[in-house]
């Protein structure tokens, strides 16, 4: 039940901080740190969850926010390093990026241990025949938007931390790869997913992509391009090419906004379909997208009226429970590649961790383009 005096609770949170700190307090106060879904596991969605709160703590310091996150982390790994985590995918790297901060903060070495150990997968996984990572080993010849965020950015975070360069070539190669294969040059969106093979239901025959655009895979995808430049020295000679993707990629966006809501669809060029249905944890992934390649200087102003569209249609969606605290509706769950009508099947919760990580991620770089809303 949401309580009824929601636009009182709205008036109390008075910047897009105050939003973020009312999303991971809301979790905090609904989960231990092992209780978090999936319960204790080493997942990517603790990870983007958790990641966000860690940025956010970065700017308002916030010591019960960073013994949370280490309270995750200490409940899965040992006193050795050691820990079970799933070595066929991509998907297990990304909660990685909790632990470059612990390691500074404690000097504890089990967490650069632990960190290692994930480096170390990128050796070890299968790949097409031009080189892409497979997304996971039981998605044979596949590669994925969503892969590149979820091993990418750690990957270039331990290569600048620990000395490693030739990660961030790597991440630039599979980026390029992967825009090899799934863009669509008309729309300037990309496809959720490539099979070399062309053996999947879903596949091609001739190009092996899959026929849809699914929100939130684009949006992993932008977060990952900003990351990309933020780590690229200026003189880069990929630096011009993977500024002008991330260009035609918000160009892309836009054009499909829902103009009533300022949210996207879960398909994100199907608005038009009454069956297709507005998702939250997209349109928070490109208000982040694009509001921070507005905020790094990527892309000009004429964009900002989109990401505060996109900002404030968030708002208007977001609710409270009887104790005042806040819940995200309408995101769709785990999803993998289909046909159109897989993604509309797909079921949507509230405040799952896709959704209030990438919410909180948009609330930090939406405080950087207007401070108040």
């Amino acid at each position: 039940m949401v309580i009824v005096n929601k636009s009182d609770r709205q008036k109390q949170l008075q910047t897009p901080l105050d939003w973020g700190k009312a999303a991971c307090d809301s979790l905090i106060a609904t989960y231990t740190p092992a209780q978090l879904p999936p319960e204790n596991r080493w997942h990517y969605h603790q990870g983007v969850f958790l990641y966000s709160m860690l940025q956010l703590n970065e700017i308002i310091g916030r010591e019960d926010y960073f013994h949370y996150i280490k309270r995750y982390v200490d409940n899965i790994i040992d006193e050795d390093g050691n820990f079970y985590f799933n070595r066929e995918e991509l998907d297990a790297i990304q909660a990685g990026l909790l632990l470059f901060t612990l390691d500074k903060e404690t000097n504890d070495p089990r967490y650069k241990i632990a960190a290692t150990k994930l480096k170390n997968m990128f050796t070890t996984f299968n790949r097409t025949s031009d080189g892409g990572i497979w997304h996971k080993d039981k998605y044979p010849y596949q590669m994925w938007l969503d892969g590149l965020y979820m091993g990418g950015v750690f990957a270039m975070n331990y290569g600048k931390e620990y000395g490693a360069p030739e990660l961030l070539e790597m991440v630039i190669e599979q980026e390029r790869l992967m825009r090899k294969h799934t863009r669509d040059e008309k729309t300037g969106l990309f496809y959720h997913a490539w099979d070399e093979k062309r053996q999947q239901s879903w596949a091609d025959p001739d190009t092996g992509k899959s026929p849809e655009f699914w929100g939130r895979a684009i949006g992993w995808y932008g977060i990952t391009f900003n990351e990309i430049l933020a780590f690229l020295p200026k003189e880069h000679p990929s630096r011009p090419e993977i500024v002008k993707a991330l260009q035609d990629l918000i160009t892309g966006l836009v054009q499909f906004q829902d103009e009533d809501t300022g949210l996207w669809h879960q398909v994100v060029d199907k608005g038009h379909d009454i069956n297709n249905w507005l998702e939250t944890s997209c349109a928070a992934l490109f208000v982040y997208t694009i509001a921070r390649a507005i905020n790094d200087g990527h892309t000009d102003e004429r964009f900002k009226e989109f990401a505060i569209k996109g900002y404030r249609g968030l708002l208007d969606r977001m609710e409270f429970n009887d104790n005042g605290l806040f819940l995200m509706p309408e995101i769709c769950i785990g999803t993998g590649v289909g046909d159109y009508q897989h993604y509309l099947d797909r079921p949507t919760c509230e405040n799952d961790l896709h959704g209030v990580g990438s919410f909180i991620l948009a609330c930090i770089e939406m405080q950087k383009l207007l401070p108040k809303l």
